[in-house]
């Protein structure tokens, strides 16, 4: 079993930046793709982000350039530095891992674990 557990969410103004954390525990993390996705109110789940285990990143065309994922393999944490932040921005930010391989990275039903969601609030 992998536990995930967000965190880093919060209120900022349009324009500000903000980094969510997202901690594994329970197998072993160099093996995941990592992935981030957001669901507004009212709105189906969407990608944001992944990242491989070697490092491949992939984005959403609504994210490029303003947000970037990495990850720390030591500490076994997967991030998400948002930057220049957009009221459209508004959604709860889920991390999820998916113990298959690079391919489906975009789609919510490549994941296998998902953490509890993170709330991240842009006001204009």
């Amino acid at each position: 079993q992998v536990q995930l557990v967000e965190s880093g969410g919060g209120l900022v103004q349009a324009g500000g930046s903000l980094r969510l954390s997202c901690a594994t525990s329970g197998r072993t993390f160099t093996t995941y793709v990592m992935g981030w996705f957001r669901q507004a109110p009212g709105k189906e789940r969407e990608f944001v982000a992944a990242i491989s285990r070697s490092g491949w990143t992939d984005y959403a065309d609504s994210v490029k350039d303003r947000f970037t994922i990495s990850r720390d393999n030591a500490k076994n944490t997967v991030y998400l530095q948002m930057n220049s932040l957009r009221p459209e921005d508004t959604a709860v930010y889920y991390c999820a891992a998916e113990l298959g391989g690079w391919g489906q990275q975009s789609s919510s039903k490549a994941y296998d674990y998902w953490g509890q969601g993170t709330q991240v609030t842009v006001s204009s």
